[in-house]
């Protein structure tokens, strides 16, 4: 079994450039990169949701 590549709200807050505060109410809106709450005060981001949020959300521009 593969070890699972997960960080915590801090790490993936910093991962993306946000504050802690902005993932906790992205996650109360049900938007945002998906989660794992292991327990109401335990909440884990796979590293490759991060990812794919982040690919998602790429916006392409045209070569000037």
């Amino acid at each position: 079994m593969k070890q699972l590549q997960a960080v915590n709200e801090v790490e993936a807050a910093k991962i993306l450039s946000l504050s802690v505060q902005t993932l906790r109410n992205w996650r109360g809106k049900k938007i945002g990169p998906q989660y794992i709450k292991l327990s109401n005060r335990c909440i884990r981001y796979r590293v490759v949701d991060i990812q794919d949020f982040v690919q998602q959300h790429l916006i392409m521009t045209e070569e000037v």
